[in-house]
């Protein structure tokens, strides 16, 4: 498929959030209103679901808020061997928390098939988390690719479990870089469903 405009696919959502909101006012049902159609589902993933992608949905989310796109792209996160149930990382939750964005109602999940099928991007932050993935499941492999790429690179984000403040620093300055060289292809790549990169 061909992937659409970041612009355009911009204005789509625009045009998408203000009919929903006028027939809201007007009493009636919004036809596009967040359907499954319409939503698209992006998955990061690491290895506990506590530092890394956490840290990445959440700055994700609040850039999607930012642009007026939070209600037509879900953000999520899962690890290939999560601490289930876990909050995220007090330091990751702390450097996160001076930028203004909150990650303390996180909880590890494990990653599975069902979360996989439901997910149409799926930003791993290793080659290696590429390849559990295609383990797991090989027919969603197409959809899989690493967290640098969307900024032309092909680097693993380092892990900073336990390994204190100035880590997680870091990685949120990684995590940061990244997302603003390659924000317009993450939009684009999110513009149609089933990516295939």
């Amino acid at each position: 498929m061909t992937n659409i405009d970041s612009d355009l696919f911009r204005r789509r959502v625009q045009e998408r959030t203000q009919g929903a909101r006028q027939a809201l006012t007007a009493g009636q049902p919004a036809a596009s209103q967040h359907s499954d159609e319409a939503v698209k589902h992006l998955l990061l993933v690491c290895t506990g679901n506590v530092c890394r992608s956490p840290m990445a949905a959440g700055l994700i989310r609040d850039r999607l808020q930012r642009e007026g796109l939070s209600g037509w792209i879900h953000v999520s996160s899962a690890g290939v061997f999560a601490l289930e149930g876990e909050p995220a990382s007090a330091d990751g939750v702390a450097v996160l928390a001076e930028r203004g964005v909150d990650i303390s109602a996180h909880r590890a999940r494990q990653l599975d098939d069902q979360i996989l099928g439901q997910a149409d991007l799926v930003l791993v932050m290793e080659e290696g988390h590429r390849q559990a993935t295609f383990a797991r499941a090989p027919q969603h492999l197409h959809k899989v690719m690493l967290f640098s790429e969307l900024a032309g690179e092909h680097a693993d984000v380092a892990d900073p479990y336990r390994q204190g403040r100035a880590a997680y620093e870091r990685t949120l300055a990684l995590l940061d870089s990244i997302l603003d060289a390659g924000w317009e292809a993450l939009l684009r790549r999110l513009g149609n469903k089933g990516v295939t990169g």
